[in-house]
């Protein structure tokens, strides 16, 4: 008896080691969902065109800023030299100045041709 339960199970044995073994295709689900990945990469891709447009303000800005700069710069030049023109005129139009061109331009003053405009 003993042979014929050992004679059984290795008739056993074979049948399953000659069935093909059948195997379970499991599929594996991602643990996200094509909605969250869509969501994500739109989150992802607004995070970079954000990025990318406070970087592109920034140097709008710098250089907005430099151009400030060097108009202000200008400015203070110009004011500069406005202002040593106009000590040069205080200068040039004072009384002794205008009376010794018009002695170098060979005029001559005339005491009883001048008159005074006033009060």
């Amino acid at each position: 008896m003993s042979n014929l339960a050992h004679k059984i199970q290795r008739q056993h044995e074979e049948r399953i080691q000659q069935s093909p073994k059948r195997q379970l295709v499991v599929k594996k689900r991602s643990k996200i969902t094509l909605g969250e990945k869509i969501l994500g990469y739109m989150f992802i891709g607004m995070l970079a065109f954000g990025s990318i447009h406070v970087i592109t303000n920034h140097v709008n800005i710098y250089h907005v800023n430099s151009e400030i700069q060097t108009l202000e710069g200008s400015i203070e030049s110009q004011l500069k030299e406005n202002r040593e023109l106009e000590l040069r005129v205080a200068e040039e139009s004072s009384y002794e100045v205008i009376l010794e061109k018009a002695k170098n331009l060979g005029l001559t003053l005339n005491e009883n041709n001048v008159k005074n405009v006033g009060n």
